[in-house]
């Protein structure tokens, strides 16, 4: 089992910058692949950024160019870099992992955080 917990979330104006981090803890083989998903109410979690542990990555076409993931291994951190932020980013942001990129990047990895509220507004 893996262990998530989020941190970085706030507030911030249109075009500003946020870190999200997320520290993993427990049994690295479920933390092979991680992911950052957003919701915000009434909405489906949606994949934002996709990680595994050597170092492949996927976005979202909504966050390609403004988001960078990134990853850790030596201290099962992920972090996702979130600039030119826009109103539409405003969500509650998850972080995922999972023994698989698969399961991950489908929704199907069962390990998530608590969640990080990111609101963009002026």
């Amino acid at each position: 089992q893996v262990q998530l917990v989020e941190s970085g979330g706030g507030l911030v104006q249109p075009g500003g910058s946020l870190r999200l981090s997320c520290q993993a803890s427990g049994n690295i083989h479920d933390s092979y692949a991680m992911a950052w998903y957003r919701q915000t109410p009434g909405t489906q979690r949606e994949l934002v950024a996709q990680i595994d542990r050597r170092g492949l990555t996927n976005y979202a076409d909504f966050v390609k160019g403004r988001f960078t993931i990134s990853r850790v291994n030596a201290n099962n951190t992920m972090t996702l870099q979130m600039n030119s932020l826009k109103p539409e980013d405003t969500a509650v942001y998850y972080c995922n992992s999972g023994s698989t990129r698969t399961a991950v990047v489908n929704g199907a990895a069962p390990y998530w955080g608590q969640g990080t509220r990111v609101t963009v507004s002026s």
